[in-house]
């Protein structure tokens, strides 16, 4: 584990083929050993190592209940932009209402991609039917001066009523 770990952390690019790769490979096994440690990377003083562990902690949706403290205490004490963005991307991608009181409080953050990761995640954790101050939140976010984030954020209006702003 940790080796793969290591060979994540070696590339530079926190988009880059060789991290996603090992986040697959980390997602595929699923296992109580993979969250474990990206609940530890997430603990780390180093920022990469956080954003390692927030992206894999994403991609384990079998733990989203053990996940979501974890996320939703680096949404609250963070103070990198990345890694708050990261966050966000996180509870996208889990999907779980229970982030969205998060997701509302840093859509509202002076950093533009941390505003795009919240028009990103409001989207997938509005619940059914959408939550009231959530889909407030994403029509401000569509609204926003950073043309990304008001694009993003106008498509989760889209998707989510249907075309009613």
């Amino acid at each position: 584990m940790r080796c793969l770990v290591e060979v994540a952390l070696g590339d530079p690019d926190p988009d880059g083929p060789l991290r996603w790769e090992v986040i697959s490979e980390l997602r595929r096994r699923g296992d109580m050993e993979s969250f474990i440690e990206a609940r530890r990377l997430c603990a780390s003083d180093d920022v990469g190592e956080r954003m390692l562990g927030i992206d894999i902690m994403g991609m384990l949706g079998r733990f989203v209940d053990r996940a979501l403290p974890v996320l939703r205490y680096l949404a609250a004490s963070e103070e990198d932009a990345m890694v708050l963005y990261a966050v966000l991307i996180a509870f996208g991608h889990l999907a779980d209402p229970r982030s969205l009181p998060s997701v509302i409080d840093l859509a509202a953050h002076e950093d533009a991609r941390v505003r795009y990761g919240a028009a990103y995640a409001l989207q997938h954790v509005l619940g059914n039917p959408p939550d009231r101050a959530g889909l407030d939140a994403l029509r401000r976010l569509a609204a926003d001066g950073d043309a990304d984030v008001a694009g993003w954020a106008s498509l989760g209006v889209a998707l989510t009523t249907g075309g009613e702003f």
